[in-house]
């Protein structure tokens, strides 16, 4: 019951309910708030938000950017492409020009797209109302644009491409959501639990309730890094996906893979089949590989990196810190602030609303998740991580975590600082390699993330192919997180 509760008060915590009050309220009364609204026709008008009032609200910090406030952008993204072209922040590229000019034509339809209504999903009725009542009435049929899913290897220019569409969105759309693909799932599965939870005994399909949400939410969808690893993820993507389409939801998708190679040698592929077709029938497909590494393009570096671990670099770290969370007397420092995440609690050991602060051990010393560091990356945009050791065979658990950490501040976009006691490059590094140290597929994934061996060295941590890549992206991240491009553009939740 406990479970079930947290699951219901996450749901409040997620929805657009500007009813703080509810998020301690029981299931009981949860679930009366849910019928109540079945019974209404369609969602009731959304005012527009203040900046400022959306940062106060506590029922809008979410796991991903949603922007309920109309948009002042009029700047096409053709246009913010040639202005950063002439301002010397892109180089021009035949290809990525092509690919601006997809996400153009998307943006042209969406000028004129007028979203949909979102009905309300009626009630599961008894057997014997459904066996003698007359069959719902479909949903109308809605012309929406269609999606777009871009594909490409690490370094083709996915994150950039997105950032560019989504910050030009037309100003007539006044929901739209940006998340990591996984982040979404985490969101996406509480939600079903929650609404089971809300259905009670009855029963029922969760999935167009869960759908018929985020479609309230956001009738703009832009997922970044879509993957499918997961079978419990598999199972029920081409339903929500269907249904977010047929309530004039318009997506946007980056990916590594083509359609095709979703979930590859996953169990029960066949039944992931139907996903893909939908993917490809649904979505214009295009690949973004043009031969060039945007991540070898030369980045201006910004100190935010410190070793070794010495008085100088502790003291220099201790007043930044200080100086981000001195901005604003209304917002001051707090001592162990608890986060809460899937029944757990995270101890913050100092912290604003928007800046964190941690030691190593704090958040790779304890059996964390995926899910708990994205939550403290969607709840501060800034975080401090002091005191990182180099890391041998005897904190492969350590690593693992730190890597998960660091996919999570990267995900996203979270402004980090850190102290280390090697060069945090080097922190998985063995003390001495040798050429023959190194395997031709080791090689072969650290150049392809745009590295050298020689610029993180050779760990004998990681072994499985898996482990291999999930080193070298990490290593590959925390070189794009060290750069000012990042420090200028990250932090903003």
């Amino acid at each position: 019951m406990a479970s079930g509760r947290q699951a219901c008060r996450r749901l409040v915590r997620t929805s657009n309910v500007r009813h703080p009050s509810l998020i301690n309220a029981s299931p009981s009364v949860l679930a009366r708030k849910y019928r109540r609204r079945q019974s209404q026709s369609v969602r009731p008008p959304v005012r527009a938000f203040s900046a400022m009032e959306l940062h106060k609200s506590p029922g809008t910090r979410k796991i991903s950017t949603i922007v309920t406030q109309r948009s002042k952008a009029t700047t096409s993204p053709l246009q913010k492409y040639h202005t950063m072209v002439e301002t010397g922040a892109l180089r021009p590229d035949d290809h990525q020009t092509k690919i601006i000019q997809v996400l153009q034509d998307l943006y042209n339809r969406l000028l004129e797209y007028s979203p949909p209504s979102v009905p309300i999903v009626t009630e599961t009725k008894s057997f014997f109302s459904q066996l003698f009542s007359r069959a719902p009435e479909p949903l109308e049929k809605v012309q929406s644009p269609r999606g777009l899913y871009l594909y490409g290897d690490v370094g083709t220019g996915k994150t950039m491409l997105m950032d560019l569409f989504y910050n030009t969105l037309p100003p007539s759309i006044t929901h739209k959501r940006r998340v990591h693909f996984h982040a979404f799932m985490v969101d996406v599965h509480k939600r079903i639990h929650a609404a089971k939870i809300a259905m009670g005994h009855r029963g029922g399909d969760p999935i167009p309730r869960v759908a018929r949400d985020l479609a309230e939410e956001a009738s703009v969808l832009c997922f970044d890094e879509f993957q499918v690893t997961d079978i419990a993820d598999a199972m029920i993507l081409r339903r929500l996906l269907e249904n977010l389409m047929e309530y004039g939801v318009v997506m946007v998708i980056t990916s590594n893979r083509h359609p095709d190679e979703l979930y590859k040698n996953g169990i029960q592929r066949s039944s992931f089949i139907p996903c893909i077709k939908l993917l490809k029938n649904q979505f214009d497909v295009t690949d973004l590989d043009s031969g060039t590494d945007y991540r070898r393009v030369p980045r201006a570096l910004s100190h935010v990196y410190y070793d070794p671990l010495s008085e100088e670099n502790g003291r220099e770290v201790d007043k930044l810190f200080a100086s981000l969370v001195s901005s604003d007397r209304s917002d001051p420092v707090i001592v162990n602030r608890e986060l809460h995440t899937w029944g757990r609690t995270i101890t913050v050991p100092e912290s604003t609303s928007k800046v964190a602060k941690f030691k190593f051990e704090d958040l790779c010393g304890k059996p964390l998740s995926a899910a708990d560091y994205i939550e403290v990356t969607k709840t501060f945009g800034t975080v401090f991580l002091l005191d990182v050791p180099k890391m041998g065979l005897d904190l492969k658990d350590k690593a693992r975590r730190f890597i998960t950490f660091i996919d999570a501040c990267y995900e996203s976009k979270t402004k980090l600082f850190v102290t280390s006691e090697v060069p945090i490059h080097h922190v998985f590094s063995d003390d001495s390699h040798s050429d023959q140290d190194v395997s031709d597929h080791v090689r072969s994934v650290v150049n392809d993330l745009g590295l050298s061996v020689d610029d993180i060295g050779v760990s004998s941590l990681f072994s499985g192919e898996e482990e291999i890549f999930a080193f070298a992206r990490c290593c590959s991240r925390l070189v794009q997180m060290g750069s000012k491009e990042w420090a200028e553009t990250s932090g903003h939740h």
